[in-house]
């Protein structure tokens, strides 16, 4: 389990029961996610205990009024939504620009489950490395990405790493502060944590059961 920072990783460890899950603050931002990410997977590999699932977890802004606050999102896509060019024409991924990839995508199944199991509503999740300020902003990546419904900034790094190892990833955020407009007075920290960690505590049974050679 990867969150940014010690209070994601809390919540979570704190909910969660499940021998053997290693929960990490891999740091704030798609890169320092990445880099922490894969060193937790190379050392685990090295030793002869390769990890079957890397879960990115914290809290997240949501898109109004999809994702509300202290509700949670599964992400059935990770998408890393300004990694590209900007254009005469608009914003094109680098997918476009003929390299790399913008999208990763959990286990269908186990995304079915995860939502059974805890109430999140599944979406995609938008991986920033400058978080939405402005309501034209997000309602631009809302246009751009239509099933959107939380971003947040560690998400595609978490992801790029599991690839780089072959393993599958699952990203669960609670939202903590609607997408747009930043008004501190407004958000919702600790009932996000709250939510993140009750979320985790119905989740051990899902990830004990859940065996990527059977999907």
């Amino acid at each position: 389990m990867a969150t940014a920072v010690p209070a994601e990783r809390d919540a979570v460890a704190h909910g969660l029961a499940l021998p053997g899950a290693q929960v990490i603050a891999a740091g704030v931002g798609p890169a320092r996610a990445a880099a922490s990410t894969a060193t937790a997977l190379t050392r685990a590999a090295l030793a002869g205990r390769p990890y079957g699932l890397v879960v990115s977890a914290g809290i997240a802004g949501g898109f109004a009024p999809h994702a509300p606050l202290g509700s949670l999102v599964v992400a059935d896509e990770i998408t890393a939504a300004d990694l590209g060019a900007e254009t005469p024409d608009g914003f094109l991924p680098v997918t476009d620009l003929g390299f790399g990839t913008v999208t990763h995508r959990p286990p269908a199944p186990l995304v079915a489950a995860v939502a059974a199991a805890t109430g999140a509503r599944p979406g995609a999740v938008l991986t920033v490395s400058t978080v939405t300020g402005t309501a034209a902003r997000a309602a631009h990546l809302r246009a751009r990405h239509p099933t959107a419904l939380a971003e947040a900034m560690e998400g595609f790094g978490v992801a790029e790493a599991a690839a780089s190892h072959g393993t599958p990833v699952l990203e669960l955020r609670a939202v903590s502060n609607p997408v747009g407009p930043r008004d501190r007075a407004a958000w919702r920290i600790g009932d996000a944590l709250a939510a993140l960690g009750d979320a985790f505590g119905k989740l051990a049974p899902v990830l004990r059961s859940w065996n990527p050679h059977d999907q």
